[in-house]
């Protein structure tokens, strides 16, 4: 696993290396890495930088072949929500308020490896003819691959695994595993907004209904 962090702080990268030996953590400069990294990607971007925005930053780490699949996490100078929503329409996954440290950066790296564990007994899901391969990571629609990035992934999915149940805002914050006292219940919709137009750009009709002041459900398909 690579985690590639904005910060140039040596005691940052060291204490990171050091609480997750099998972490091998790089700092994030203005040059992108040119080839695709091995194993898993992680990606802290700092709100203000040098020579740049944190904003410009994370659209180039999503744009960029090497790094657009990485799990990227926008660090905020403060809690404001409209910078949390900027966030993540520049295509962040998740955010966290700084300072950081190692022990914050384990925490929060650990936590999602945990939910990202399928379980052994689902390892594939169906709705129709879309299809979610757990192990893998991956979406398909009619065997067809349709791009996720790791939160919408992890909302289809645990739509798919629980038709017919209506979710709030918040229950979907915790399902997946987020932090429910540092995320905006308007997140959400940033999420379900992006899963939907990744759906549509493949064909893929829209599987979730909107429950006017409740949250949102999954309709089993006719048997």
């Amino acid at each position: 696993m690579t985690v590639l962090l904005t910060s140039p702080d040596p005691a940052l990268l060291g204490g990171l290396a050091r609480a997750r030996p099998d972490l091998r953590a790089v700092p994030l400069g203005s040059e992108l890495p040119g080839e695709p990294l091995e194993g898993p990607l992680w990606c802290f971007v700092d709100w203000l930088l040098p020579d740049i925005s944190g904003l410009e930053m994370v659209r180039r780490l999503r744009e960029a072949r090497a790094t657009r699949h990485g799990h990227i996490t926008m660090v905020l100078e403060a809690p404001d929500p409209e910078d949390k929503r900027r966030a993540l329409r520049a295509g962040a996954d998740d955010y966290m308020v700084g300072p950081l440290s190692p022990a914050r950066l384990v925490e929060r790296i650990d936590r999602t490896e945990v939910r990202d564990v399928p379980s052994p007994t689902a390892r594939r899901l169906a709705h129709g003819g879309l299809t979610l391969d757990l192990a893998a990571h991956q979406a398909r629609w009619r065997g067809a691959p349709v791009p996720l990035r790791p939160n919408e992934f992890r909302l289809l999915a645990h739509f798919i695994a629980h038709p017919d149940q209506v979710f709030s805002r918040a229950a979907l914050i915790e399902r997946i595993g987020k932090d429910t006292a540092g995320i905006d219940d308007r997140t959400v919709d940033v999420w379900i907004g992006r899963l939907r137009r990744a759906l549509a750009a493949q064909g893929v009709p829209d599987p979730l209904r909107t429950v006017r002041s409740l949250g949102y459900v999954l309709d089993s398909l006719p048997g």
